[in-house]
């Protein structure tokens, strides 16, 4: 084999990973005109399953309408807001609001736009692709060296990449963190959610509404959430400790409680049937000794999808990390500019670590308390709306963004 040929010309900047958060990373990058290559482990035409992220709420739009003029409306444009959250305790309706339609005319963004993931990641390459972001796909990443002037990046090739810095967006297996030796601490839940996307029937739609039922009497007491999106819902079901993932995660398990939850003839219309694990985990750095690579997105934090906190912190921390690049090209102090980045996104991800935890609290109660305050609540919802709107938000965890966090709560 022949041995590595280092690249004659450093990059100014090497994004690692073309998920949304990477590609947010190179738009942001592009923002404040520096130059930028991404590296993908995938192809150019790789096949993108599932929805993942559904949500981009409001601070993302923000930061993506700034960075890249037009791409909030278009991502608004092929999403849906859908109007209507309403809450289920068993089969007792506890909670339900409608809010005015939102249409371009009314100025403003709205709260949040709903499409899969896969056609997120579409718009953000086309706009990448607009700015003049380079890409380098089929390249996973082997290895990361910092250095005083540079960063060596290894690629399976056997290229060498020199960059002064490197934005790490290579995801819950990253590579880079590996390399760097940083770990990440937190929990992760021994029960899994079953998440299911399902095409929309145009003959027989469903309601444009959010729905989380508490322990649906049809799935033996297990709580299930619909969430519609641009096409289709997902459908997030909660099992119980010691469930077997044989009979609920696989796609023929997943149409027989589809059945039960909504019109039958949905079953026959799975996209994707995934399963995760309740996550609060946060890397202990989210920067190296050198202040050249920064961890952003779910290669320095992972939770889970309730609250919608991942792609949407992910995307507050690239453009915090670019910021901080462009701080440093423009003269400023390396140390100081890296390290306040890495000190604002980890309080950040810390916070909705813990946020994470108090929904997992409530939807996995281990005091009889916690489960007869429930029920209490849903029998007082009727007479004390506050009680049904208290069950409306606790599966999401607090919304209320530590000061230390910049864009938001996310």
């Amino acid at each position: 084999m022949a041995p590595p040929s280092p690249q004659a010309a450093p990059h100014p900047v090497l994004v690692v990973g073309a998920g949304p958060v990477g590609l947010a990373a190179a738009l942001a990058l592009r923002h404040h005109h520096i130059p930028v290559t991404v590296l993908e482990a995938d192809p150019a035409d790789r096949t993108r399953p599932g929805s993942r992220a559904l949500f981009v709420h409001r601070d993302s739009l923000a930061l993506l309408g700034t960075i890249s003029p037009g791409l909030d409306k278009t991502l608004i444009d092929h999403g849906v807001i859908w109007p209507t959250r309403r809450t289920v305790y068993r089969d007792r309706d506890v909670f339900t609001r409608t809010y005015p339609a939102h249409t371009s005319a009314a100025g403003g963004l709205p709260p949040f736009t709903s499409l899969r993931q896969v056609e997120t990641e579409k718009h953000l390459l086309r706009a990448c692709q607009d700015a003049g972001v380079r890409f380098l796909w089929d390249a996973p990443v082997t290895g990361t060296e910092p250095g005083p002037e540079s960063v060596r990046v290894f690629t399976a090739d056997g290229t060498v990449h020199h960059a002064r810095f490197v934005i790490a967006a290579d995801g819950a297996r990253s590579a880079v963190r590996h390399a760097l030796g940083i770990p990440m601490s937190g929990t992760r839940s021994k029960a899994f959610h079953v998440v299911v996307d399902v095409a929309e029937d145009p003959t027989d739609p469903l309601p444009l509404e959010r729905v989380f039922t508490y322990e649906h009497p049809a799935l033996g007491g297990r709580s299930v959430m619909r969430v519609p999106f641009a096409g289709g819902f997902q459908l997030d079901l909660q099992c119980k400790d010691g469930d077997d993932p044989e009979q609920w995660a696989t796609e023929e398990a997943a149409r027989a409680w589809v059945a039960r939850v909504v019109p039958p003839a949905y079953a026959e219309r799975l996209l994707w049937v995934s399963r995760y694990h309740f996550l609060q985990v946060v890397a202990d750095s989210f920067t190296d000794p050198t202040h050249r690579v920064m961890l952003v997105g779910e290669a320095s934090h992972l939770f889970p999808p309730f609250g919608a906190r991942g792609m949407n912190s992910g995307i507050a921390d690239s453009v915090a990390a670019a910021e901080a690049v462009a701080q440093v090209l423009a003269g400023g102090e390396r140390a100081a500019a890296v390290g306040a980045f890495a000190h604002a996104r980890r309080e950040a991800a810390l916070f909705n670590s813990r946020a994470a935890g108090t929904a997992l609290a409530h939807l996995r109660p281990r005091h009889r308390r916690t489960r007869l305050l429930q029920q209490f609540s849903a029998r007082m919802a009727p007479l004390v709306p506050a009680w049904g709107e208290w069950l409306e938000r606790a599966p999401y965890g607090p919304r209320t963004a530590p000061a230390t966090a910049v864009h938001g709560r996310y």
